[in-house]
């Protein structure tokens, strides 16, 4: 499919217009201490509970790095495929802010850790487009501020002050909201396998500023053969966006607003935005004229940060799998379509469900029960696959059944909800409610000829009417509760039936 079959066009009052959209992803690094201090890290802990001397800003504190977040940011940079710079350093951000001790942030500027990359995303229909990364670089958070605890006065909560952040910028390479969200689903997903990033959004360890602009059609192909940004429409930029239904609703309504402002002969003013969901509409947090000049300068306490190549080649050897390699290992070896092998890998957890379910066992089949009635369960349940209350060696013992012609698929769904329920395995509950199938060909072929003598007329019409053998099969099914293997059915009345 052709990347402009693609594009969303909105019509306006004065012709179509498109969006273009850049992403900031903020990721948590997955770490037990923080980016300079050895304070833990960690969600539901008391009020400056994680609070060391240095993230609090006592003078004469100085910082020191976290290595294995250093570590971290290079598996994040070489899973999204992009350069790894050998020498980085950290900057300050100055800017003044009760929740930020120092005033100012460590972060990195000109020289960031990671430098640029490419990820290629699918698209719901499957087909693929690739967003450009301008860059990954660290960063320390900021503490909270807590504005309802009292009606005088705002509180401070310093334990997620210095804790590291990944922040992951891309280029305007995506066209509508529905690309956004599924570019920063398979970010999140990279990070996860990687494992260094869990992705939790409702904790806020995986969040987006998402920068959006609308233009006329062609004015976005001219940006890409020139790389001059005067193409595009002026951006706002909307701020800590954490779900990804939310960031749709903040794209769709924003791009409206823009094209709104444009059409009645204004200006967009270049300014910083925040969603309300509860209003599903996003309102100014600042101008550009309001916007800080955060005199960044480099860290005077930081020495430049300088990687051993043999020590990036080491953490290169020992990535895992990811999912662009999962999926297409999962089509070639276990023969699953392209659309089945993305859903199994769109989780890690759910991808190693599956392999541990299917060894051994018909692959496709095990795929319909972990992607179907399995999720469907969880999902009901609220429940992870991780919490799964059926292992993946019992889905694997409930296939065998099937593939042994034990039970009849139509039987595997009601032994599936009685193993959910925990009425035992597959096979204990086969046994215990009588539900064999029965392939004895001489207690099907009575059932059977009853049936043809009852109803010669049918009989007859199935020799000029195939399809209506289905009456007979449904007829001998309800004789045996179901129980009746399918293609005994078939084959035996095929032969009585003459076709």
């Amino acid at each position: 499919m052709s990347e402009t079959a693609n594009i969303k066009q909105i019509q306006g009052r004065t012709g179509p217009w498109e969006l273009v959209l850049g992403l900031e992803i903020h990721a948590q690094v997955s770490s037990n201490a923080k980016l300079f201090s050895g304070a833990a890290v960690g969600f539901g802990a008391g009020p400056n509970e994680q609070v060391s001397l240095v993230d609090a800003a006592m003078p004469g504190m100085l910082p020191v790095i976290n290595r294995h977040c250093v570590e971290q940011a290079v598996k994040a940079g070489l899973g999204l495929k992009a350069q790894i710079n050998l020498k980085s350093r950290f900057a300050r951000k100055n800017y003044f802010y009760p929740d930020l001790p120092q005033g100012y942030q460590i972060s990195q500027f000109d020289q960031p850790i990671v430098g640029e990359g490419e990820v290629l995303v699918e698209r719901d229909d499957g087909s693929t487009f690739a967003v450009r990364i301008e860059r990954l670089h660290l960063e320390q958070d900021a503490g909270k501020s807590l504005h309802d605890q009292d009606p005088n006065f705002t509180y401070v909560d310093l334990n997620r002050a210095g804790t590291a952040l990944m922040e992951i910028v891309s280029r305007p390479d995506m066209r509508s909201s529905d690309e956004a969200a599924a570019y920063v689903k398979k970010v999140r997903t990279i990070l996860i396998y990687l494992g260094a990033c869990d992705g939790d959004m409702e904790k806020g360890n995986l969040r987006a500023d998402v920068n959006v602009s609308v233009c006329r059609p062609g004015a976005y192909e001219k940006y890409r053969e020139t790389g001059d940004f005067s193409h595009l429409g002026t951006r706002c930029e909307i701020k800590n966006v954490n779900s990804f239904r939310f960031m749709q609703q903040a794209i769709e309504y924003e791009a409206r607003r823009q094209i709104e402002i444009i059409e009645e002969g204004g200006a967009v003013d270049q300014e910083t935005r925040l969603f309300d969901p509860n209003k599903g509409e996003t309102r100014s947090l600042r101008s550009k004229e309001e916007a800080h000049d955060y005199r960044y300068f480099p860290d005077p306490d930081l020495m430049p940060l300088v990687l051993d190549p043999a020590w990036v080649k080491e953490i290169e050897a020992k990535l895992p799998e990811l999912p662009d390699a999962k999926k297409a290992r999962f089509q070639s070896q276990y023969g699953l379509s392209a659309y089945d092998a993305g859903v199994l890998i769109a989780e890690q957890a759910k991808a190693d469900f599956y392999e541990a379910a299917a060894k051994g066992r018909d692959a496709k089949l095990v795929a319909n029960w972990v992607t179907n009635d399995l999720a469907a369960r969880l999902t009901a349940a609220g429940q992870d696959i991780a919490d799964s209350p059926i292992s993946p060696s019992a889905i694997a013992e409930l296939v065998q059944l099937i593939e042994e012609g034990v039970i009849s698929s139509k039987i595997a769904k009601d032994v599936f909800e009685r193993m959910w329920a925990g009425e035992g395995s597959a096979s204990e509950i086969v046994e215990k409610q009588g539900l064999k199938q029965v392939s004895d060909t001489g207690a099907l072929e009575k059932i059977i000829d009853d049936l043809i003598a009852a109803n010669p007329d049918q009989a007859a019409a199935v020799k000029d009417k195939p399809q209506a053998i289905g009456w007979f099969v449904g007829q001998v099914m309800k004789a045996t509760q179901g129980k009746a293997n399918p293609g005994v059915i078939n084959g035996l009345l095929k032969a009585k039936l003459g076709l």
